[in-house]
Order: C-alpha cells, then sequence, then structure tokens
C-alpha cells in the first residue's frame, strides 16, 4: 500500500509561444557561462526525451482505455510534453544563431538513446525509464520555484520558459508512474527505470553542458570555479539534490503525489493569468 497521495489538479497543456529573439543574450543567466551551459544543455535534451516519454506511456494505450481518468491524464500527460518539446526546439534556432554548434551533439545523443537504446529496451523497462526521468524533472520544478528563480538573474523570456516548464512537470508528475503501477508494479522494475535513467539523463545532460563550455573563449577554470560558487548561492542544482531524489525514489512505498507540491504548479498560472 502506498502512503497517502494528495489529490491532484487537471493537466491542461498550453499553448506558450515564448518571444525568443536576438534580446536574448548568450549568456542569459546571470551572465554566466556555467549556469547557461547547464540550463542550455537541458534545453538541447529535453525535446527528444519528451518525445519518448510520449511514446512510452503511448505504449499502453490499449491498457488505459478502459480506466477513463488514467486515460484522461495521460492524453494531458501527452500533450503537455508535445508543448515542450516545440517550445525548447524553438529555442535551439536562437543558440544556432548565436554561433553555438548543437546538432553534432543532438544528432549523437538521439542515435545513442533513441536509435540504439531505446529498440532494444523492453516496453515496460521503457515505461519505467520514463517514470525515473518524471520523477527527476518534476524534483527539479520544486526547487526552482522553492529556491526562486530570479528576475534580475534570468533573461525574462527564459526565466519564463522554465516556470512554465517546471509548473506543468509537478501537474503531471504522476501520470507515467501511475500507468508502470497498472502494468507492470514490480519494485525492480522501478529501480532499473531509474538507472538506466540517472546515468542517461544525467550523462547526456553533462555532456552537453561540455560541449557547450568548450565553445566559450578565454573560459579559465578560475572562472568556471566563480560562476560554481555564484550559481550555489542562487540555487543550482548540486549533487545532493539529485542524492536525495534518488532516496525519496527508492522508497518502496513511493508514489509523486505523497510531495503535495501541486500548490507551486497552480499559484504560478494563477499569477501569469493575472499579470
Amino acid at each position: 500500500m502506498h502512503a497517502e497521495v494528495a489529490a491532484r489538479p487537471p493537466i491542461r497543456p498550453r499553448k506558450m509561444d515564448f518571444p525568443f529573439g536576438s534580446d536574448i543574450p548568450r549568456h542569459w543567466a546571470g551572465g554566466a557561462a556555467l549556469p547557461t551551459a547547464l540550463a542550455n544543455a537541458l534545453n538541447l535534451v529535453f525535446p527528444a526525451g519528451e518525445r519518448f516519454f510520449v511514446r512510452s506511456v503511448r505504449a499502453y494505450a490499449d491498457v488505459i482505455k478502459d480506466d477513463p481518468k488514467l486515460a484522461e491524464d495521460v492524453r494531458g500527460f501527452v500533450g503537455q510534453e508535445m508543448r515542450h518539446g516545440i517550445e525548447h526546439e524553438r529555442f535551439f534556432d536562437i543558440m544556432r544563431a548565436q554561433g553555438i554548434e548543437i546538432d553534432r551533439f543532438l544528432r549523437l545523443y538521439e542515435k545513442i538513446a533513441f536509435g540504439v537504446i531505446e529498440p532494444i529496451a523492453p516496453k515496460s523497462l521503457r515505461l519505467s525509464v520514463t517514470v525515473a526521468a518524471e520523477h527527476l524533472t518534476a524534483t527539479f520544478a520544486e526547487l526552482a520555484f522553492e529556491r526562486g528563480v530570479p528576475e534580475k538573474y534570468f533573461h525574462p523570456t527564459m526565466r519564463d520558459l522554465l516556470l512554465w516548464h517546471a509548473a506543468e512537470e509537478i501537474e503531471h508528475k504522476a501520470v507515467a508512474f501511475d500507468v508502470l503501477q497498472k502494468v507492470d508494479p514490480r519494485y525492480e522494475v522501478r529501480v532499473a527505470g531509474m538507472v538506466i535513467a540517472a546515468s542517461l539523463f544525467v550523462g547526456f545532460w553533462w555532456t552537453g553542458a561540455a560541449m557547450l563550455l568548450r565553445q566559450e573563449k578565454g573560459l579559465s577554470l578560475g572562472r568556471l570555479a566563480r560562476e560554481r560558487r555564484e550559481g550555489r548561492k542562487r540555487g543550482m542544482l548540486g549533487p545532493e539534490d539529485l542524492v536525495r531524489a534518488f532516496r525519496t525514489y527508492l522508497r518502496r512505498d513511493f508514489h509523486p503525489s505523497q510531495n503535495d507540491n501541486y500548490d507551486l504548479a497552480r499559484r504560478y498560472f494563477e499569477g501569469i493569468a493575472t499579470a
């Protein structure tokens, strides 16, 4: 039996159409290369990754259809994830216009993750990887709201992109988990998904960030260290955040909605609706 879980909000896709333009500087996160590279690397891995999440859940469409509430949640999940991919890919053109080479990394990432690994993985394991990745992104989303995304630190368009994505990740954080519980609730399958998700997600994220940093001229180790210290003061993710996410997920009675943080998303969307 799972511990008590929170009531969930409706999962509604939102079309945002962010105004990505030439006013977005190369270092849009605090004028610093390191936090911008870390955030841009997430921008790069999200779209193809979220299309994979959609495929892994849709693979069980025949099982989901006999549960109207879960089927409705899955439709909302799919709509939100597809919108996320569209908006993040629109920003790719801004990075290219800034002279940043991203396409070699994208080709390698998609070939390894979705051309080689995905086809050989069992269907339930692909879904389990999605469940684990959704937990990681929901954890990052909560931290973004708890620690704040300072208006003066981030370019406003990029800040809006991050917070919108974070809010919707919180809204749909339990959907893939509920599908997995319906089709294969074994603990070992859930744990295997986290092992793979953590290895691939973190590996490609940090590889992408390193690729971006290599393109920065005159970037010394001393500057990187200063930017890391400043970023940590402003709430930049650290290894301890990943460890906390892993420990939570590995509880046998874990369910994403045990952490009742849905109000973070609700307040965000109420705020932009009245802005």
